[in-house]
């Protein structure tokens, strides 16, 4: 897109967001769009082990994970909100998919970015993704009742999940985040309770870097990965 625009990034947990598509948002956020992460959940209860093996309760852990989630947003330039609907297993009740739904109509994302349809590691995941198209197609229905307007149509892309091969995702586009790393890696570094990930998602971007630059010809050190849901439409081939 010529001009800057809206970018939604849905994340079932606190840190999803910032593993898979800290990049997209903060090289979107530098080029003057207006970046949106929505969080179900805070990750608490599936995705927080060391903070239950030092013995914190539920709601220090959910405490500890959103003042995580909120620096790492404020590092990649991006607005942030918390549903907090629980999680293991998130449940998709109407009050969540019509949350997500009048987001939506309100702040007429131009993309949209969340999981797989396919994670047999984290039901979370896909529930997140089918919630997010779902939603998508019901801010289009001129009927369903909002006092925004139906939006129009918005791609959706599914970024990279941990175990690519396990969940049947194809690479349709590799971002170059090369410009806009050091900035991940530090938003990356303010989930301290998954410490465990930083090394291996800076593999990941190093790894899609190379094949960035060998399908581009450019030098390309870091990249995400990215699969589109709907297909691209032009009068040019991209």
């Amino acid at each position: 897109m010529s001009q800057p625009g809206t970018l939604f990034v849905v994340s079932a947990h606190a840190a999803d967001f910032v593993w898979r598509a800290g990049g997209a948002i903060a090289l979107h956020s530098s080029q003057g769009w207006k970046v949106r992460v929505l969080c179900l959940s805070f990750g608490e209860r599936g995705e927080s082990a060391r903070l239950w093996k030092d013995g914190k309760s539920l709601e220090e852990i959910k405490a500890i994970r959103r003042a995580e989630a909120e620096q790492a947003a404020a590092i990649l330039g991006a607005d942030i909100r918390f549903f907090d609907v629980g999680d293991y297993p998130i449940d998709v009740t109407p009050e969540l998919r019509d949350g997500l739904v009048q987001e939506i109509r309100a702040h007429r994302p131009d993309v949209i970015l969340t999981h797989t349809f396919l994670d047999p590691y984290n039901a979370d995941h896909p529930r997140t993704a089918e919630l997010v198209r779902e939603a998508r197609i019901l801010a289009q229905a001129h009927g369903y009742p909002s006092e925004h307007p139906p939006i129009g149509a918005p791609q959706l892309y599914s970024f990279e999940p941990h175990q690519p091969e396990q969940c049947q995702f194809r690479i349709d586009l590799l971002l170059d985040i090369t410009s806009v790393f050091d900035k991940k890696r530090q938003a990356m570094e303010c989930m301290q309770a998954q410490e465990h990930l930083w090394a291996y998602y800076t593999d990941v971007a190093k790894r899609r870097g190379v094949q960035a630059g060998r399908n581009s010809g450019q030098p390309i050190v870091y990249a995400e990965a990215y699969q589109r849901v709907f297909p691209s439409v032009g009068g040019a081939f991209v």
